[in-house]
Order: structure tokens, then C-alpha cells, then sequence
């Protein structure tokens, strides 16, 4: 197997050149069409870009999971997590920012690369409560382009049928207890996860 190292290698295997449908697709700022199905999406995929490398995050909330500002603006608030804040690192090094949002059910997939800049203002962040709680930043995403992707991967995967025997996977509990060798209790994790994440959930 031959390891392909540049475009014109690419090119030979990949000789059909993309349809009007692949390349016609792409706006610069929220069409009514895109900013319909992006305000349906309750979760997103948040990549980002440092100088460590790269981070691929979920991001999801009741209802939107981003608001549109402007046409050319989308505004995702930071609500709770494991304040690891890999994605915030890498914006405030580097603005690059994809996002690919997803919609239960639909084979639809709609993705914006932007550029980022995160807020703290006060009155930003009382815009967007959720639950009587304010995020503690927002992450305002200037779109570079927003698009549509190709359907074909949801349908392989046939992702909203597919149910794999989760019996079968090893917990999150048993994950960190293999990692921290027992020092984190598997079953205690697993027990008190729900409650516990019922708790911070913003």
C-alpha cells in the first residue's frame, strides 16, 4: 500500500470531479434554509485547533445548542462540563472553528467553519440562562461558510436504528478505574453519575 503524500496523488484516485450539488451548496452567511435547520439542532460537534493539535468536542443543550446572532454570528454558550476546556484553550490561540450539527432522526448534517472569539461581558452572558443558570463564557462564531453535508455516512450507519448491546462495553466507571488503577471505585462512579451529573448539569 502506497502512502499518498500529495494532491496530485489524491487526484488520480479521486478523478471525478465534484457535482454542482457538492460545490453549489456552500454560503458565507446563514441562508433562511440553513438557519432553519441549524436552529433545529440540539447538538453539535465543536473542532478546534492548537498548538498541541487538534479537539473534536460535543456540545449539546435543551433545544438549540447555538443562536443565531446575526446571519454571518452563531453564539454557543459554555455551559457546565469537566473544565478541562480543551476547546476554549485552543480558540484563545487560534480562532479556527468547525462545527458539524446533527438533528435526531435526519440524515441532514450541517456544518460552519468560522473564526471564534470567547466572551465573558455580563450582559452576553444574560442573554443565554438555561435552567436559572448563566454559562460562565460564550463562544460568538463568525461563519466562513456554512454547508450541508453528503447523507450517505447517517444512512450506512443507519445511526438512529443502530442500538449496540451496551452490556457488552465497558462503563465509564470501569474505564477510569482501569486508568487510575482502582483508585476511582467503577461501581461507585456508575452508581452516583446520573445524580451527581443531575447536579451540574449548568
Amino acid at each position: 500500500m502506497a502512502v499518498l503524500t500529495s494532491q496530485a496523488a489524491l487526484d488520480a484516485i479521486y478523478d471525478a470531479a465534484p457535482s454542482a450539488a457538492s460545490t453549489e451548496k456552500v454560503a458565507t452567511a446563514l441562508t433562511p434554509a440553513y438557519r432553519a435547520w441549524i436552529e433545529a439542532a440540539p447538538f453539535c460537534a465543536l473542532a478546534t485547533v492548537g498548538p498541541e493539535g487538534l479537539d473534536c468536542s460535543p456540545r449539546g443543550d435543551i433545544g438549540l445548542v447555538v443562536l443565531v446572532v446575526i446571519d454571518a454570528e452563531l453564539a454557543l454558550p459554555d455551559r457546565r462540563g469537566n473544565n478541562r476546556i480543551d476547546s476554549l484553550r485552543n480558540i484563545v490561540r487560534d480562532p479556527r472553528v468547525a462545527l458539524m450539527f446533527l438533528i435526531p432522526g435526519s440524515g441532514m448534517v450541517s456544518r460552519v467553519n468560522g473564526r471564534a472569539e470567547i466572551r465573558d461581558d455580563a450582559a452576553l452572558l444574560a442573554q443565554y440562562p438555561q435552567n436559572g443558570k448563566l454559562p460562565r463564557t460564550v463562544t460568538l462564531i463568525r461563519i466562513g461558510e456554512v454547508y450541508f453535508q453528503c447523507a450517505r455516512a447517517i444512512h450506512r450507519a443507519d445511526i438512529w436504528n443502530t442500538r449496540p448491546a451496551l452490556s457488552d462495553l465497558p462503563t465509564t466507571g470501569q474505564i477510569l478505574a482501569s486508568m487510575t488503577k482502582g483508585a476511582i471505585d467503577a461501581k461507585d462512579y456508575d452508581d452516583n453519575w446520573t445524580a451527581r451529573a443531575a447536579k451540574t448539569m449548568w
